[in-house]
């Protein structure tokens, strides 16, 4: 491995940790080169790592300036389990069961999909706790006639990593919908809202790689500890007149 990467994995250790907090500044470059005993160009590489990361911002006259990481990134468009997301951005959280039973699926939600309201479904309800407060309500409801049974602990474990490598089905893509909803009478009661009116809300429907329809997933996350990410590659005028 090169030794800026060293570096910036060394830095980027001590801002997860809280070594370096937010809104605090990071060594000038002069005593990071002492530190590490390279050139200010090899510390100029690790920064410009920590910068594309969102770990720093560099600020004109005052140097590299830690930023708030509490957040965590949810891709837009890729189909990742909270565990995977879990294992990838280091959150230290927990998982707890609040539901997980077969029952009709909720009306509303069947006039979303256009199924019958009739269906059978597993009605698995888990609270993401992170700090010790749930800031993630995660609701799913599994058709019964794709998934015909559903552990209790395999719920609470990852119910993707489940349904691929122990139910052999290919999960393939979802269409989803996000938007910032009133926090609902549940959500105050399961979720660590404190003061806040508000939720973001994700909805997706997820199919197999069939096409068949086998989840609807409803994920309600605290303002404060959430950013949904996403690339963007800007287009040329012409393109998007096709």
């Amino acid at each position: 491995m090169s030794r800026f990467k060293q570096i910036f994995l060394d830095i980027e250790s001590d801002i997860l940790n809280q070594t370096y907090k937010a809104g605090e500044l990071l060594p000038s470059e002069n005593k990071l080169s002492k530190t590490y005993n390279v050139s200010r160009e090899t510390i100029r590489k690790a920064l410009t790592l920590l910068l594309d990361s969102g770990y720093i911002q560099k600020k004109q006259g005052k140097g590299s300036i830690v930023l708030d990481i509490k957040r965590f990134d949810f891709p837009i468009s890729g189909l990742t389990s909270y565990k995977e997301l879990e294992e990838a951005q280091n959150i230290n959280s927990e998982t707890i069961l609040i539901k997980n039973q077969i029952e009709t699926l909720p009306e509303n939600i069947a006039s979303f999909l256009k199924i019958s309201p009739d269906t059978k479904v597993h009605a698995v309800i888990r609270g993401r706790k992170v700090d010790g407060e749930t800031v993630i309500l995660d609701k799913d409801y599994l058709l019964a006639s794709v998934i015909p049974e559903l552990p209790d602990n395999e719920a609470v474990e990852s119910l993707y990593d489940y349904i691929e490598n122990k139910l052999g089905l290919t999960i393939s893509y979802a269409r989803k919908e996000f938007i910032v909803e009133p926090a609902t009478k549940e959500d105050r009661e399961l979720m660590s809202l404190h003061s806040d009116s508000h939720v973001v809300v994700t909805r997706s429907e997820v199919h197999l790689e069939d096409t068949t329809l086998f989840q609807y997933t409803e994920s309600r996350h605290r303002l404060d500890k959430f950013r949904f990410v996403e690339f963007a590659r800007r287009r040329p005028p012409m393109d998007l007149k096709k």
